[in-house]
């Protein structure tokens, strides 16, 4: 049995590794079903293969088996490193671990057989989610117990958001899988209609809002500073920036549901909220710009630096056209278009998987005992692909979805439709190609980091094991 004078670090290096593996799996589905929007006979008759199953397979991969890998590795290495005291469980880390590998590969399996609830982001089976919620309970005490026994008093504002997301994610998976079982499949949701349909999206949208915002502003917080070698810029900023996020993020749902049979004082709250939203959003993203003042030349020889700040920008500009498009009249030209696809993977693969990418790179060498990764080089090249694919992605979409909303809208002079819907998708069909591209670069930039860590592990003598830092007597009372 270990010592407690020695971080876990062994669950961090699983979840790292898991993380790369989950990106690569997760965005080659995502490759595939874009590839089936331009060739659709890629489904080849099979019910498993069908666009219709493998896009929540996807999104489920990329969301919780990717982005959800990268959060619990970082947040549960800096849950120790700054309350300078090991995890703590370890067998309750190999649990939280092991636990949510067997929820990922029951969302394999079961997804593309068609077993469903049919909830966006939320379409597991009732089994799956009894599994979730005790694993995800296994992960607070994890995680709350480890700041519970920290030997400083002060609590870093990385854990803030962590823990922010870690309680808020718990509340929404719980309200909104709340269902009937009929069998070991199937089950009915308690709530029906518009209800249905607000839970849903105050679910949807916090689920963005905290899984895929405050965990990753976590990640932020904590390794922008540390790459640098600077603090903070302003850590009141922050702390203003945490509250104000929470404090307005649980009201935006609404704007998913504009122009549907929700109450139009909800829609209307959900647009104001959105916008309001805004502010909290640029201040984190400015604050960690700011970070880096003073300290603008290392983004020319350090790589990983450009992978988190430049997640900060599209952290920006999904948080400026994310209200944007809840506005009324905006929504009405936006919604069931692909410009909301492209919103959507900016977010994902601009902000959520370049600060996980920068992240997961920064950390891999402190695990292994390298100085660096294997190759600086191919970190940069991986930038750049990475880079290019998403503005291919995004820009196709862009395109392609304003064009849509204008060609559906259009009326002649009696008023009859201009286009019709096979029109607006032969319109289309050219910019589906040009997500294809982006998606290929995108694959491409992932399997050049996984070369990169199998070979950095290589050049390692192995995982290694750092002593628990002790504050002196003075900074613990801080």
């Amino acid at each position: 049995m270990r010592t407690a004078d020695t971080y876990n670090d062994k669950v961090v290096l699983q979840f790292s590794v898991m993380t790369v593996v989950w990106g690569i799996v997760g965005m080659l589905v995502g490759l595939f079903i874009a590839a089936q929007m331009y060739w659709p006979a890629l489904n080849f008759d099979i019910p498993w293969l069908s666009f219709g199953r493998l896009r929540p397979l996807h999104t489920n991969a990329v969301i919780f088996a990717f982005g959800g890998s990268a959060l619990f590795a970082t947040s549960l290495y800096v849950v120790q490193r700054t309350s300078h005291v090991r995890l703590l469980s370890d067998k309750l880390a190999a649990f939280v671990f092991w636990g949510w590998q067997l929820v990922i590969v029951l969302a394999a399996v079961t997804l593309p057989l068609g077993m469903t609830e049919g909830k966006e982001y939320a379409e597991l089976i009732w089994p799956i989610d009894i599994l979730i919620a005790v694993v995800w309970v296994a992960y607070a005490v994890l995680f709350f117990g480890t700041i519970g026994k920290r030997k400083v008093k002060h609590i870093y504002v990385a854990n803030w958001f962590y823990g922010a997301f870690i309680i808020a994610v718990a509340l929404l998976h719980i309200v909104n899988s709340l269902a009937i079982p009929v069998d070991l499949t199937h089950s009915f949701p308690i709530y029906s209609g518009a209800v249905d349909a607000m839970v849903q999206w105050w679910y949807g949208h916090n689920a963005v809002g905290f899984f895929l915002t405050a965990g990753f502003l976590g990640m932020m917080y904590y390794f922008i500073p540390k790459q640098t070698g600077r603090p903070v810029y302003s850590y009141r900023l922050s702390i203003v920036h945490f509250w104000a996020l929470i404090a307005i993020y649980m009201w935006a749902g609404p704007h998913h549901l504009q122009y549907t049979a929700l109450p139009d004082w909800a829609q209307s709250l959900g647009m104001v909220f959105s916008l309001i939203l805004l502010a909290p959003s640029w201040g984190g993203m400015i604050n960690g710009m700011m970070t880096l003042s003073g300290a603008w030349h290392k983004l020319r020889t350090d790589p990983i630096l450009k992978f988190l700040i430049v997640s900060l920008s599209f952290y920006g500009m999904s948080t400026f056209e994310g209200p944007m498009m809840s506005i009324k009249t905006v929504n009405s030209l936006s919604h069931y278009t692909d410009w909301t696809i492209g919103h959507v993977h900016s977010g994902a693969l601009g902000w959520v998987a370049m600060v996980s990418i920068g992240s997961i790179y920064a950390l891999l060498p402190r695990l292994l005992g390298t100085k660096e990764m294997w190759s600086t080089k191919l970190i940069d090249t991986h930038f750049w692909t990475h880079t290019i694919g998403v503005v291919f992605y995004i820009a196709s979409m862009w395109i392609a979805g304003v064009m849509q909303g204008l060609m559906w809208r259009a009326t002649n002079a009696d008023g009859t439709l201009t286009y019709s819907f096979v029109e607006s998708l032969n319109a289309t069909y050219p910019y589906y190609l040009g997500r294809v591209a982006g998606g290929v670069l995108v694959v491409v930039g992932m399997l050049i980091m996984a070369y990169n860590m199998i070979r950095t592990w290589q050049m390692a003598k192995g995982p290694v094991e750092y002593p628990v830092i002790v504050p002196d007597a003075a900074e613990a009372r801080a």
